[in-house]
């Protein structure tokens, strides 16, 4: 027992050598050979938890804690809860620390990590801000900046104003987690400021260490560049955004999440172009343990992206199975269904698709609006602009905007149906005067029904409308000749009655110089000429025209041959070929023409053929219908119709493009 007793103090020894050294490989071995020894010693099972937890073997540190836990009972919450937490279990972790008997501060850390994870931040932020209260030591810096991710991600993904909680912007970290806020409340201009100040800070910082090289410096602002880039793609200038992507792709970090939403973002800027590109993105964001490092939202938006990638492949099973799964995750949520839709339309499936939305929108009230609206868009593609507005006004939170009433109005009278549309005008306007009488929106309302009233020829149900107008605003004199107008239908009476209101013709002139309008600049077709003074050179005013002299008319030439006795050829004004005593050319004996036909015809053989050389044959004139052209006629007066070329080896037939006619040589054209 004695030699035994010393065997283990020496193995303690050699435990405590290897912890302040850091070799816990070492002493693990050494912490066997006592737990060899005595199987139930609670400090060397401890000591075996931390060295197994140094080394990153949490499962096994968690297989001792469980295989010992009557032992060492609530000694090891903490290991357990943080192994739990590594180990991604973090439900199990949570309850873990909730069941602790003492919560002290190192499990009150863990706590915030564990409520952060499971996304519930306003827990977080107030577990933080007690750690911040209550606690002084060299880690207060890391905590405000976990306090300053709560806050960034309260902005981002529940929409949460900003509180300024005093933090300071010392750090990077701090500076990266304040613009990441700034994103959320849609302050653009300033997160991208605050990114820049992180971006010099962390230079700054990793410079001071001599170990640090460039590479290290790149691939520790590859985060900052990625949110500098996501802002370049909210400002619209995606050009410089995808750029500045693929520079964080180019570096490979290790962070897995990071590169995930980068390739996620890329995916959206090529959208349905490059899609061999998205297809190689989109691997990147499968890499394991994505899943832990994301928050849900991101996590979905990529899948809603992968199923639209699938779509604009072409790959509709995969769109379909892809959405199916998407739409089992989040029942509720419309952008499945309207996945589906499209997948359908692109199968010119358009009845199909309207029954899936009409069908979710039935079953999900709540998210109706928007699909409701696609409904109508399908409808409009098919054809069914009635079936439209039915569908358009029956969304109550958007029926009496001035956009919906605009289309409606515009859609009906596409259709023709006038009473439609003034009832659409009708209902909104009573909506605003019980809601917000006297409104802008309106009396802008009950200007447009007016008009449009005008415009198709119900002067008399314009009348109310234009009165309500004119009660507002007496001195509006264009509504009142509109009012009049209207009313000399109806009442003729009250139109002179209201007559009386127009100004007078006195009061409505503008006391206009005519001369000096017509002088001005912009005058165009003065017609005022500037009187002449004789022995001076008064400048030209602007404006006023020049004086033209007129031309002489020159005498027309006579023919040579003119004779004054003789009486004009009434059908001198008449084409040669189209006066009643032409009879054609002479047809003398000429010299044979060679090459004045069609190529390949001969001169002697047109000369036997040509039946208006015999004696007996009387002058043709020509058919109805029948072309005739000196200048593409073979030289003997006859018609030769034109040769075909044979058929080519593949069935059709080739025509043969004309030869100019090279100078000096014969025949051909």
């Amino acid at each position: 027992m004695a030699s035994g007793g010393v065997a283990v103090a020496s193995l303690w020894t050699e435990v405590n050598r290897c912890g302040q050294n850091g070799d816990y490989t070492r002493a693990l071995k050494a912490l066997s050979k006592i737990l060899h020894e005595t199987r139930d010693d609670v400090t060397a099972l401890q000591c075996k938890i931390v060295c197994l937890v140094q080394n990153g073997s949490f499962k096994e540190a968690l297989n001792v804690m469980n295989t010992h836990s009557k032992v060492l009972g609530s000694e090891v919450v903490f290991e357990k809860a943080y192994c739990e937490y590594r180990l991604n279990r973090v439900e199990s972790a949570l309850k873990t620390i909730e069941s602790a008997p003492d919560q002290t501060d190192k499990l009150k850390e863990l706590y915030g990590q564990v409520l952060y994870r499971l996304e519930r931040y306003d827990e977080c932020r107030t577990v933080y801000t007690d750690l911040i209260r209550n606690s002084q030591d060299e880690y207060e810096e890391e905590r405000k900046t976990n306090l300053a991710a709560v806050v960034a991600a309260m902005s981002q993904w529940e929409k949460a104003p900003m509180e300024d909680l005093g933090l300071p912007e010392s750090t990077y970290e701090l500076c990266y987690n304040t613009a990441c806020a700034l994103i959320g409340q849609g302050q653009l201009t300033e997160a991208f400021n605050k990114l820049r100040q992180a971006e010099e800070l962390c230079r700054v910082s990793l410079a001071e260490d001599s170990d640090v090289t460039e590479e290290d410096i790149e691939s520790e602002l590859a985060v900052i560049h990625s949110q500098m880039a996501y802002i370049m793609q909210l400002e619209g200038r995606s050009d410089e955004a995808l750029q500045l992507y693929n520079q964080v792709i180019k570096l490979k970090p290790s962070d897995v999440g990071l590169l995930a939403v980068t390739a996620n973002n890329i995916i959206t800027i090529n959208k349905d172009q490059n899609v061999f590109d998205s297809k190689k993105k989109v691997k990147l964001t499968n890499a394991e343990g994505v899943e832990h490092k994301l928050a849900k939202k991101q996590l979905q938006a990529i899948e809603f992206n992968k199923a639209l990638l699938a779509m604009y492949t072409n790959q509709a099973d995969q769109c379909r199975k892809l959405a199916s799964s998407l739409q089992s995750q989040n029942p509720g949520h419309p952008r499945p269904v309207l996945i589906q839709a499209a997948q359908l339309c692109r199968e010119k499936q358009h009845s199909k698709a309207v029954e899936l939305l009409q069908q979710f929108s039935e079953q999900n009230p709540e998210s109706a609006s928007g699909i409701k609206l696609t409904m109508a868009q399908l409808y409009l593609v098919q054809g069914h602009v009635t079936k439209a507005c039915d569908v358009l006004r029956s969304i109550e939170e958007f029926k009496y905007k001035a956009g919906m009433v605009s289309a409606l109005v515009t859609m009906y009278s596409h259709e023709e149906d006038i009473d439609s549309a003034i009832d659409v005008f009708k209902q909104a306007i009573e909506y605003y005067q019980a809601e917000q009488p006297g409104s802008a929106a309106h009396l802008a309302l009950v200007r447009e029904a007016a008009n449009f009233k005008l415009k198709h020829g119900r002067k008399k149900e314009a009348i109310s409308d234009l009165e309500q107008l004119w009660k507002k605003n007496t001195n509006d004199v264009h509504t009142l000749a509109q009012l009049i107008s209207a009313y000399s239908l109806v009442d003729t009476d009250k139109a002179k009655s209201l007559s009386k209101h127009l100004p007078s013709a006195d009061t409505m002139s503008f006391n206009l110089d005519v001369d000096e309008l017509e002088n001005s600049h912009g005058a165009t077709y003065v017609r005022k000429k500037a009187g002449k003074v004789v022995g001076e050179n008064l400048p030209k005013e602007p404006g006023q025209g020049e004086v033209k002299k007129k031309k002489k008319k020159k005498k027309g030439k006579l023919p040579k041959n003119y004779d004054p006795k003789a009486t004009p050829d009434p059908e001198r004004w008449l084409p040669m070929k189209e006066r009643s005593y032409y009879r054609g050319k002479k047809k003398g004996k000429k010299k044979e023409q060679i090459g004045k036909g069609t190529q390949g015809a001969t001169t002697g053989a047109s000369a036997e053929l040509d039946a208006s050389k015999t004696a007996s044959s009387p002058p043709m004139s020509p058919r109805p219908g029948s072309v005739t052209s000196s200048s593409t006629a073979p030289s003997g007066g006859s018609v030769i119709p034109p040769r075909q070329q044979k058929p080519s080896s593949s069935g059709a037939t080739r025509k043969k493009a004309p030869q100019k006619k090279k100078k000096g040589s014969k025949g051909g054209w």
